[in-house]
């Protein structure tokens, strides 16, 4: 399938960011907006292809870019039975890092697990890094210059994305450094800025606090069989690991035909909850994905604008973060899948209470965890 800007590109505003004004929203990715599963993995397929056509004898190692690319990055890994390890902001204990930055983005901090690369770095020709968005290849830029003074002359590196708006100028900057570049849509982002700055951000506001009633109600799971791409894992495995985690959940989450149910995410943790969300479609339900986000992003009453409705919660991973939820709508059942801890009782209380004011009643949360 071909996709253009106008089925990928949707502009909205982003909030307090003097850096960059504006925010490109995927209707179809699955993170901002409520997607059908089966359409956003369309999609991502679409740019699996590309790759796998590009590169049919090297052994390639994908690292998806944290939070927005990290389901992208885990869907080319599944599909294409590669290596697999995302950028993350959270911590993880015991290990060190690559660290990088994105100027422009309201979290700059990112980083690599870096125990895991020089492990497995030795087994792969190439490192593609998967992205939802490239505009600049700065930040991509700056991390394979890292990589290259870390690990000098044992890789080749490639970007895939599914829009890239990278000018001439950068494009040549890329092949001079021999980064080869994929995508599914050219985008021209001159006129981005304007665009976002005749939005008025006069959406609806609604701030979540702590509420000793909002989880009362809400069914509690443990699933078991985690892995965490966080960490080093296989596209195969990972896929299995997946599919374990559907076939716990199908026994707690009933859907009659007909009725309509909503998967949610939490922020990093993406791509488990989407190939549940998918396998539950498949059954017939009405389904639609999306997930909990760091991103601020200012909504509008204006139609054309993609976000409404803003949810300010907690974090499900570190206490006093802010994290939002877009747009909410009522459904027969809700399925929250996360890998927080079982310290997140803020984070659940909070979304609890956005999804109960959204008229949400039957809500699931699955915690997947190792050991159940």
């Amino acid at each position: 399938m071909e996709y253009r800007e106008t089925d990928l590109v949707r502009i909205a505003k982003r909030e307090n960011n003097t850096k960059r004004n504006y925010l490109v929203v995927n209707p179809l990715q699955g993170k901002h907006i409520p997607v059908s599963p089966k359409e956003a993995f369309q999609m991502m397929d679409a740019l699996a292809r590309k790759v796998q056509l590009a590169y049919p004898k090297e052994r390639l190692l994908l690292a998806g870019f944290a939070e927005t690319a990290t389901a992208i990055g885990a869907r080319l890994a599944v599909k294409l039975n590669t290596g697999y390890l995302q950028t993350t902001r959270e911590k993880i204990s015991g290990v060190s890092y690559l660290y990088f930055t994105e100027s422009h983005s309201h979290a700059v901090e990112q980083k690599l697990v870096k125990d895991d690369l020089d492990e497995k770095l030795c087994q792969f020709d190439r490192m593609v890094f998967v992205e939802d968005e490239v505009t600049t290849g700065n930040t991509i830029l700056k991390i394979v210059e890292i990589l290259k003074k870390t690990y000098p002359g044992k890789l080749c590196f490639s970007v895939a994305s599914l829009l890239n708006g990278m000018d001439e100028e950068a494009l040549k900057k890329y092949q001079e450094h021999e980064i080869s570049v994929h995508f599914l849509v050219k985008t021209d982002h001159s006129t981005y800025p304007e665009r976002a700055g005749n939005y008025q951000a006069d959406g609806e506001y609604i701030s979540l606090g702590k509420s000793l009633d909002s989880t009362k109600n809400v069914r509690k799971i443990v699933l078991s069989g985690y892995q965490d791409a966080r960490r080093y894992v296989c596209g195969g495995s990972y896929e299995r690991a997946c599919e374990m985690l559907w076939d716990q959940m199908k026994e707690h989450c009933y859907i009659a035909a007909g009725e309509s149910c909503l998967v949610l995410g939490t922020e990093e943790f993406m791509y488990p909850a989407l190939y549940a969300a998918f396998r539950l479609e498949e059954t017939g339900s009405r389904v639609r994905f999306h997930a909990v986000t760091r991103s601020p992003i200012e909504v509008s009453r204006q139609a054309e604008y993609p976000l409404h409705v803003r949810y300010e919660l907690q974090s499900f991973y570190e206490k006093g973060r802010r994290t939002f939820v877009y747009d909410l709508e009522k459904y027969d059942q809700v399925i929250v899948l996360s890998d927080a801890d079982s310290n997140c009782t803020e984070g659940l209380d909070t979304l609890a209470g956005a999804l109960k004011a959204a008229g949400n009643e039957k809500i699931l949360f699955c915690r997947w965890c190792k050991n159940a």
